[in-house]
């Protein structure tokens, strides 16, 4: 069973957060080299002053510390994941006061009506949730983001935190489809799972859902947004028997903030048992339409997992990697509400931008196709006047038949194709690409 554990290779960076405080505890400042909280060291770039609009003060024997230090520093405290052999000192959160659960809350979180009507039990405190109350001493770096001032907030912060990772472990879930896997998250008691649109690929699909436990169950993809990343799927019925599946607390997006503290889960590079989700701390970069930028670092195998509030509400689901390592995109949580309707009918629709799906064929009203060359088709070994019968699932009649195929596909994604050549039928396999 997946424990979080204390790392020891984190000593530099409390070292540097007591440098960061002590001028506010009338503690001696500690003089820094100029390399001690560098990249070489951390495995991360201290660039979140940088784009936060703060200034770097200091000389090259004391150095303040950026707020990227921190973000290390509490990923190290709180979720760190160290060999099995290591001591864990693990902190427990005490019982949430019981709250009768309703159908639906008295007080949703405005995400969308859809996605609101459709969250039973989901107020804070239920045991099946992830809210954590947030103390009072931490209420402003949950509502305007910014450093902790003292020790103290900044030990609160990582209790915090670390409540939150362990309430996000049974909602957070690996998702395969096929060979592709990614994650999702569990969002309804009757086992809604949002997920990215690239994860959960079109429509129809079956997908094998692995809970932190090892337990396997089987759910079906229904719509997608891909405009913004943003899928949906569900676990089907007759699985849990009459009991509830455990779930996100949804948050909402519009009013998130540069420099808000938040946290990742996920399963980076796949399921594993012996570890479970892995769990980073970070804080917003910034926002934009369609996207959040934070300092959680994300690897394959993360996209779909959730981020969280140091409230414990879902704020956003993970989509990609942005140009630099600590550039990590996010779906704001309220474009699942203004899609809701559309995805739970299952529509898929849109497009990433430098992510629309191609093959690199063209042609006439009929199947039959001209092949660019160095193009995914004639890597695949399709030739120029090749009739395409049958694109994955889908028989192809037309070059708008086999154009919606095409579509309906992520960049990366292979599909076997079968083509007709001077009256012979055989069988390729195709890596969509994608119009950059």
């Amino acid at each position: 069973m997946f424990t979080p554990r204390f790392a020891t290779s984190g000593l530099i960076v409390c070292v540097a957060i007591i440098a960061r405080l002590a001028p506010k505890v009338n503690a001696t400042r500690l003089a820094l080299g100029s390399q001690t909280l560098g990249s070489q060291t951390l495995g991360t770039q201290t660039s979140v002053n940088k784009r936060s609009g703060e200034g770097q003060t200091g000389s090259r024997q004391t150095r303040r510390v950026s707020s990227a230090a921190m973000t290390m520093m509490l990923a190290w405290m709180a979720v760190s994941v160290t060999p099995a052999s290591a001591k864990a000192q693990t902190f427990q959160a005490p019982p949430p006061p019981a709250i009768p659960s309703t159908e639906t809350p008295s007080n949703p979180v405005s995400v969308g009506p859809a996605i609101a009507s459709i969250r039973p039990g989901q107020q804070s405190g239920s045991s099946l949730d992830t809210a954590i109350p947030v103390p009072a001493p931490l209420m402003s770096l949950l509502e305007r983001g910014g450093e902790p001032d003292s020790i103290a907030q900044l030990r609160l912060l990582e209790k915090q935190c670390q409540r939150i990772a362990k309430r996000a472990e049974s909602c957070t879930v690996s998702v395969q489809i096929g060979r592709a896997q990614g994650c999702g998250v569990i969002i309804t008691e009757s086992g809604y799972i949002l997920t990215a649109a690239h994860v959960a690929m079109r429509p129809g699909k079956s997908a094998r859902v692995t809970l932190s436990n090892g337990r396997v169950v089987l759910a079906k993809t229904l719509g997608m947004n891909r405009h913004v990343d943003a899928g949906l799927m569900k676990i089907e019925l007759g699985q849990n028997g009459s009991d509830p599946w455990s779930h996100a607390t949804l948050g909402k997006s519009e009013d998130l903030a540069a420099g808000m503290w938040c946290i990742a889960s996920g399963h980076p590079g796949g399921y594993d048992l012996t570890r479970g989700p892995v769990a980073r701390v970070g804080r917003i970069l910034r926002t934009r339409l369609g996207a959040i930028e934070t300092d959680c670092a994300l690897i394959g195998g993360d996209s779909g997992g959730p981020l969280f509030d140091i409230a414990g509400r879902l704020i956003a689901v993970h989509s990609r990697i942005g140009n630099d390592v600590s550039e990590n995109l996010h779906v704001p949580i309220d474009f699942y509400g203004k899609s809701w309707d559309r995805m739970q009918n299952g529509d898929a629709w849109g497009y990433l931008p430098g992510f629309r799906p191609v093959i690199g064929v063209r042609g006439p009203e009929s199947s039959s196709v001209t092949v660019y060359p160095g193009s995914p088709a004639e890597d695949a070994g399709i030739e120029t006047g090749d009739s395409i019968d049958q694109f994955g699932d889908v028989v192809i009649t037309t070059f708008e038949d086999l154009k919606k195929a095409v579509a309906d596909t992520m960049p990366g994604e292979q599909v076997a194709v079968w083509i007709s050549r001077n009256g012979v039928s055989m069988k390729k396999t195709l890596e969509i690409g994608r119009d950059e």
